[in-house]
């Protein structure tokens, strides 16, 4: 069978793994299997490893040829033998071989340790958009939503009795399995879904389906959610309603998740637990003092002026503290307001020399000339001019751009004329 005699090792491996001796029956391992396997299940804590192994040493002592070859000469003659087509397999074979072991012992083709197994339905998420001011005071939005619940007539049963039968394609398991050979030696198994029950591993007959969910086993079901944004939550930040999201039979129910969603704000900035905000002065303002009133998030007003005698200078921060936002979970300690000082210059470009002597009296004098500075009349006098920085850098570009193309251009011309002179 194998081509060669292979070389004998160890055969004592497989029945101290399941705990039996040489001699067991078929009985005696199928029994020792069965109960170091529901030990070991990963889905009850037991250790992937030692189930792997369970089920390896189950599948090829179960199997008189392959339990001869393996009492004969060890695991590496099997190894050998079967390749890379043979048995084995990752947990995902384990897993089913315990289930096709257990299919029919309990009823439902394995269903209570399809139980233990059950898949966690998945998580529904809807965005919600909130204003700063929510954010800043808390508030509750009642949302109306649509869900799948379990039939409350016929329990998630799908039938009117209660009872359903076993899918004859594909045996209650809710798969069906073809195999097809890819090589000689090699075989390939392919899984998918039952077509004739739908994963379902059941069948209901149509005189026995609820008249209420149609055999479907779900309805839907509207139901009203007040979400609690609390002061200081975050843009992104999630509010979970846990199983409150779609039913099904079997199916651990999954969550409804909110994610708040900040809208832009006016006014405010938000970084952290700190507001920001802008507000432009005059020039007068700027250097006589200031005075104007806030209207916060919470309505109150708040008023700002600056110190006497203070001079703000353009692109200057203030900070004033506790007036930032709330911070989340400890809603009386607050972040700073952080105002971010803007200085207009006055509209009239030239001013008259009485004007310029009487600012001249209370702002301080111009630097004094340096010994060292060139005499006056020595110098080229210069005329500035207005200009759009911007718009000047873009023409700019635009020239020099459509000067390297017509560099390009005639480059050819050039080379032309100079091999004709050759």
């Amino acid at each position: 069978m194998f081509g060669r005699a292979p070389r004998r090792s160890d055969n004592s491996k497989y029945y101290e793994v399941l705990g039996v001796s040489k001699s067991a029956s078929q009985d005696e391992l199928k029994k020792a299997y069965r109960k170091a396997a529901i030990r070991n299940h990963p889905d009850k804590g037991g250790d992937p490893e030692k189930f792997k192994e369970l089920a390896q040493a189950y599948e090829v002592l179960s199997d008189p040829e392959k339990r001869d070859i393996y009492d004969q000469y060890g695991e590496d003659a099997l190894k050998e033998g079967m390749g890379s087509g043979g048995g084995g397999g990752g947990v995902h074979n384990h897993f089913d071989i315990f289930e096709s072991f257990f299919s029919g012992s309990f009823g439902g083709g394995g269903s209570r340790f399809r139980a233990s197994r059950q898949k966690r339905g998945e998580d529904v998420v809807h965005t919600l958009r909130v204003s700063l001011e929510d954010l800043y005071n808390g508030t509750t939005k009642k949302l109306s939503l649509s869900r799948s619940i379990l039939c409350p007539k016929c329990k998630g049963k799908g039938s009117k009795s209660g009872a359903s039968g076993a899918c004859y394609g594909c045996q209650g398991t809710g798969m069906r399995v073809t195999t097809r050979q890819i090589a000689p030696g090699m075989i390939q198994q392919m899984q998918h879904v039952c077509p004739e029950c739908r994963g379902s591993g059941e069948v209901i007959s149509d005189r026995d389906r609820c008249p209420q969910c149609k055999g479907n086993k779900v309805t839907q079901e509207k139901k009203v959610l007040e979400v609690n944004v609390e002061k200081g939550m975050e843009h992104n930040q999630k509010i979970t309603f846990e199983g409150e999201a779609d039913q099904a039979p079997d199916i651990i129910t999954g969550d409804i998740v909110f994610v708040l969603q900040q809208k832009e704000h006016p006014k405010f900035k938000r970084k952290f637990d700190d507001l920001y905000m802008e507000h432009t002065l005059t020039l007068t303002e700027a250097l006589c003092g200031f005075q104007f009133v806030l209207t916060h998030l919470d309505g109150r007003q708040l008023l700002i002026k600056s110190n006497p005698g203070e001079v703000i200078k353009p692109d200057q921060y203030k900070a004033i503290n506790d007036e930032g936002m709330p911070n989340f979970g400890k809603p009386f300690i607050k972040g700073r307001l952080y105002i971010h000082f803007d200085v207009v210059f006055p509209e009239s470009r030239v001013l008259s020399p009485d004007t310029c002597r009487r600012i001249e009296t209370i702002l301080p004098s111009r630097p004094g000339k340096s010994s060292s500075e060139t005499k006056l009349d020595e110098c080229e006098e210069t005329i500035m001019h207005d200009v759009n920085i911007e718009e000047e850098m873009r023409r700019k570009e635009q020239r020099r751009h459509q000067e390297a193309y017509d560099s390009d251009d005639d480059e050819p011309n050039v080379h032309r004329v100079a091999c004709n002179q050759q």
